[in-house]
C-alpha cells in the first residue's frame, strides 16, 4: 500500500466491518456513509454512488451549507437514507466506506463561524475515524489545496508541506484540514484504519450555492444579473478549475484503490481572473463590465495541482474544459434564479 506518511512497520489489519461481508449465502449491499452530502460536491458523489444498485447510501448532513434539495430525488428510495446530523457529535451506525466531506468549503461560511469550521475539521474527522475504527470501514477525506496555503512551489505536488498562515482569517479551515489530514495518518498507523486522502482543487458547476462567495458562482450569478463582474485585485492571481463530475470521478477512483494518498485531484488548466471573467462574459453575458474590487486576507496568488500522481496511481485526469463546463453551470444558475435564456 503506497503512502506518504508511513515510516514505520505495516499497520495492524482494521476488522472487517460485518460478518456478512463473507457470508457464503448473503450477498451484503456495500454501505456507504457520506457526511457532508447534501453539499454540491456531497450530492453529485451521492448520485453516482446510487447509479450501483449493490450501494446503499446514507447521507448525514446539518444542512449549514447543504441542502435537501440537493437530494430531493432520491429521498424515499429504498437504498437511500437521509440524516440530520452534526458530525461534531458522535454517529453510532453501521457502514463499510466513509466519504467524510461535511465541512464549510467556502470563505464566506467559514469565515462566519471560524470556531465552528475547526470543530467540523478536528472533531468532526475524529468522530468519523473513530466510527471507522469501531467498524473497520475505509474512510474518504477531501482535504484541499489550502494545506498548501499560499504556494512557494509551482505546481503544488503532494510531497510539498506548504505555506499558511497559522492566525489567519482563513486559518480555520486550512490549518484544520491540516490536522485533519494528520489525524487520518495516527489513525492509519496506529490502528490500521484504511485511509484515503484526497485534496481537492477548485471545482464548480451544477449546485454550488449562489451566494457562496466563490469565483466562479459569483461571476456566473452576476453575469445573469447583470450586474458588473468583481475580480479582486491584482487579477493575475490564477486558479485551476475542476468540474464537479470529473471530481467525483477521482474520489470514487481513490475510494477503490490501494492508494492512501494524499493525491491531488483537479484541473491542472490555469486560468487568471481577468481571463475567467473574460470567459465567463463572452460565454454568458457579452453586455457585462468587469470591474477590480480590493482583494481579500492570505489570498493565495497561485493555485495548479500537479496531477501525476492521479493519473499513474489512479489512471484519473479531467475531462471537461473550462469553457465546456461553464454553460452547463450557466443552465442550472439561470433555472434557480428565474434568468430566461434570451432567444
Amino acid at each position: 500500500m503506497a503512502t506518504n506518511g508511513d515510516q514505520q512497520a505495516t499497520p495492524k489489519p482494521p476488522p472487517s466491518p460485518s460478518p456478512l461481508r463473507n457470508a457464503k449465502f448473503f450477498q451484503a449491499n456495500m454501505r456507504i456513509l457520506v457526511t457532508g452530502g447534501a453539499g454540491f460536491i456531497g450530492s453529485h458523489l451521492v448520485d453516482k454512488l446510487m447509479e450501483n444498485e449493490k450501494n446503499e447510501v446514507i447521507v448525514a448532513d446539518n444542512y449549514f451549507t447543504g441542502s435537501k434539495d440537493n437530494l430531493k430525488k432520491w429521498i424515499g428510495h429504498p437504498r437511500f437514507e437521509l440524516i440530520r446530523h452534526d458530525v461534531t457529535e458522535p454517529l453510532l451506525i453501521e457502514v463499510d466506506q466513509i466519504y467524510h466531506l461535511a465541512c464549510p468549503a467556502s470563505p464566506i461560511f467559514y469565515k462566519y463561524n471560524p470556531v465552528k469550521t475547526i470543530k467540523t475539521n478536528v472533531i468532526g474527522t475524529l468522530n468519523m475515524l473513530g466510527l471507522a475504527k469501531r467498524v473497520g470501514a475505509r474512510i474518504l477525506l477531501t482535504s484541499t489545496s489550502e494545506v498548501y496555503g499560499d504556494p512557494l512551489i509551482h505546481p503544488q505536488t503532494e510531497s510539498y508541506w506548504g505555506n499558511v498562515n497559522p492566525i489567519g482569517v482563513r486559518s480555520c479551515y486550512d490549518e484544520g484540514k491540516r490536522v485533519a489530514e494528520t489525524l487520518m495518518f495516527d489513525y492509519h498507523r496506529q490502528h490500521g484504519i484504511e485511509i484515503r486522502i484526497a485534496r481537492i482543487f477548485n471545482t464548480y458547476g451544477p449546485r454550488m450555492n449562489i451566494d457562496d462567495g466563490r469565483v466562479v458562482s459569483n461571476f456566473i450569478a452576476q453575469a445573469l444579473r447583470d450586474d458588473p463582474l468583481t475580480v479582486q485585485a491584482p487579477g493575475t492571481q490564477t486558479r485551476s478549475f475542476c468540474y464537479v463530475s470529473d471530481m467525483v470521478d477521482g474520489l470514487i477512483r481513490l475510494m477503490q484503490g490501494d492508494n492512501t494518498g494524499p493525491i491531488n485531484i483537479g484541473n491542472p488548466g490555469e486560468f487568471t481572473m481577468i481571463e475567467l471573467a473574460e470567459n465567463v462574459k463572452e460565454l454568458i453575458n457579452p453586455k457585462v463590465e468587469i470591474i477590480m474590487v480590493e482583494n481579500t486576507p492570505d489570498d493565495p496568488r497561485q493555485r495548479k495541482p500537479d496531477v501525476t500522481k492521479a493519473k499513474e496511481l489512479l489512471g484519473w485526469e479531467p475531462k471537461v474544459k473550462l469553457r465546456d463546463g461553464l454553460p452547463l453551470m450557466e443552465d442550472d444558475f439561470r433555472t434557480r434564479l428565474g434568468v430566461p435564456k434570451n432567444k
